[in-house]
């Protein structure tokens, strides 16, 4: 199954393995893959349960960092730079402190190693109140979607896991897994290890995901971090502030060591 993790690749160079958030997908960060990939190869992975990828029961970050380290061997990846967003960047760490010795550096975007109290709960069930035997198109499961979750752009976000097959509408995520798992993806395995490598934590400086707690944490598992703040950024900085985000993501890839 790991073989078949869906994934594009951009470029060409040392490689870099990107890991998208929670009910998100590898498109997501094509824009800053495109610039990063003047330079590096960088791979775009749908994470278990979501785009692409395969259905999974167990969402525990052990796994999916299993199933990521799984499938850098399978595309015969040694060693590679990661960045990973919030689920993603949980995954990225997990995978960093269990086999660090596949994980050349890593940037953290706006999340840490701690539990939260964040909980998308509602959203999932949200979206599991559509009634997709019934709704036609986005636009009407748009309308249906608005009574809970207001925001448009965060329902545009969402909306983005439907697609049409012969027989109607469908979600591409896993709903009902991340549903039962959801307190384990808002929490943080307790790991006796560290990773001593080069380590980006990168925050929205509008985000509350990132707080004394989790920076201390994160110095804990990851020593020779480095903590950055992005002006006028919240929890998707890499989608409100893409450049400034590229800048010190190449900026921290590129340093000397």
């Amino acid at each position: 199954m790991t073989s078949s993790l869906a994934f594009t690749t951009i470029g060409s160079g040392p490689p870099i393995v990107i890991l998208h958030g929670l009910f998100g997908s590898g498109v997501n960060w094509r824009g800053i893959a495109q610039t990063l990939a003047t330079h590096w190869q960088v791979f775009l992975l749908d994470l278990p349960n979501h785009g692409q990828s395969p259905w999974i029961e167990d969402m525990s970050y052990p796994s999916m960092a299993a199933l990521i380290c799984e499938w850098m061997t399978s595309q015969g990846i040694e060693k590679s730079a990661l960045i990973g967003h919030s689920m993603g960047g949980k995954v990225g760490m997990t995978l960093a402190l269990t086999d660090s010795g596949i994980v050349d550096s890593i940037v953290v975007v706006d999340i840490a190693p701690v539990n939260y109290p964040h909980s998308h709960s509602g959203l999932v069930e949200a979206m599991l109140q559509i009634p997709l035997d019934r709704v036609r198109s986005r636009k009407d499961a748009d309308r249906l979607l608005q009574r809970e979750v207001a925001d448009l752009t965060l329902r545009q976000f969402l909306l983005q896991n439907l697609r049409a097959e012969a027989d109607g509408l469908r979600w591409r995520i896993n709903l009902p897994v991340i549903q039962r798992q959801m307190d384990t993806l808002t929490g943080f395995p307790a790991l006796p290890s560290r990773f001593d490598g080069p380590a980006l934590f990168l925050y929205g400086l509008n985000s509350d995901y990132v707080k004394n707690e989790g920076i201390e944490k994160a110095k804990a598992y990851f020593p020779s971090a480095e903590f950055q703040g992005v002006a006028g950024a919240g929890h998707w900085l890499h989608a409100e502030q893409p450049e400034q985000a590229v800048s010190a993501i190449r900026q921290f890839l590129t340093s000397p060591r």
